[in-house]
């Protein structure tokens, strides 16, 4: 039987890298802070991350995504809440309260997307991925705990709650979206909310940042939030919300680990420590194990698939098709039991065990 660790669930390591490269974006934009406005900065990380990925899909020829009917509100409630509404309010926390609260406040993301899709969506919650999850956070706690903490009053607090509420929320909308083509979703969401944080920025009087600058903040947007957008939602694609929002929550550790050689911080006990319950976190969750009976309903869908245990369709032409191929194709009701993640097959409802 197919372990869920096992390198045929890309889910796991698209999530992880993800969490790499978004996470190694902290000490870059603090580098970069140095000669760009806040909000600026943000506008061109959202850019960088929707134009270089337009650009790297015509390179490649790809083809227009054709997003069904049905998905629209999704990607754009995914785009109000995480692109545009997020970063507004963490800005406007940001101006009224130390950086190192703030810090502190963000990490609450991973616990609203984890909430919202248990509560909201669904999705069964195993005490291995919920201790797995304490674990991660606890981790993120130790990273972004200020020496010297101090949050100026109630409402730049919840500001930033409200964003870490915003993006869990487009998180678990996102994953409604996951089954399509990842980085033109990736780009659309950079290019509406980077055009947007623009517009807000300029008419806020953002002074225009030096050309090397902007090439920079570009590129580092074009990889730690394009690229990273897009396997994250490959990683919500294979595992469902709650397990990639806990694989992604393992991003402060690479940023901290790529602060000490590039801003010459020091090796601390806390960030041993930090690292030491991300792994637990990790390991229980690699080595989760969820199989049962379950059924898989009648469905007829569109999106990139093999053909598995789950696609054992003809097609019309009566061509065997090799490799990964998309086309509309239907699900016949089928009960079988094997490991799996609750991911756009397996979102059925289970007992009180979990």
């Amino acid at each position: 039987m197919t372990s869920l660790a096992s390198p045929q669930n890309p889910g796991i390591a698209a999530a992880l890298m993800a969490a790499v490269l978004f996470g190694g974006a902290t000490p870059l934009a603090k580098l970069l802070l140095a000669g760009i406005d806040p909000w600026l900065l943000a506008a061109l990380f959202y850019l960088g991350s929707g134009l270089g990925l337009l650009l790297w899909r015509r390179l490649r020829r790809t083809p227009v995504a054709a997003l069904a009917s049905g998905d629209w509100p999704w990607l754009a409630g995914a785009i109000a809440s995480g692109g545009v509404l997020a970063p507004v309010l963490l800005m406007v926390g940001l101006r009224h309260m130390p950086a190192s609260g703030a810090s502190l406040l963000l990490n609450a993301e991973t616990v609203f997307t984890v909430l919202i899709a248990w509560a909201v969506f669904r999705e069964n919650m195993a005490w291995r991925i919920a201790l797995g999850l304490l674990a991660i956070v606890g981790g993120a706690l130790l990273l972004a705990w200020p020496q010297e903490a101090g949050v100026a009053s109630i409402g730049p607090t919840l500001a930033v709650l409200g964003a870490c509420l915003a993006w869990g929320l487009d998180n678990n909308l996102t994953r409604r979206v996951s089954l399509n083509d990842a980085s033109w979703i990736a780009s659309v969401k950079g290019l509406v909310a980077g055009s947007v944080n623009l517009a807000i920025a300029l008419y806020l009087g953002a002074p225009w940042p030096a050309l090397p600058f902007v090439l920079g903040a570009g590129a580092v947007g074009f990889v730690a939030y394009g690229v990273s957008l897009t396997l994250y939602v490959v990683g919500l694609r294979h595992l469902g919300t709650a397990r990639a929002g806990a694989y992604f929550s393992v991003a402060p550790f690479f940023g901290a680990a790529l602060a000490v050689p590039l801003l010459a911080e020091p090796i601390t006990a806390r960030l041993l420590l930090a690292a030491a319950a991300m792994g637990l976190g990790v390991w229980l969750h690699l080595t989760e194990r969820h199989q049962h009976a379950h059924t898989h309903g009648l469905v007829e869908h569109e999106h990139l698939h093999v053909h598995d245990e789950h696609h054992r369709h003809l097609h019309a032409d009566g061509v065997v098709t090799e490799g990964a191929h998309r086309h509309l194709h239907r699900h016949d009701p089928i009960q079988h039991s094997h490991a799996h993640f609750p991911d756009a097959h397996h979102r059925h409802q289970h007992g009180a065990g979990g």
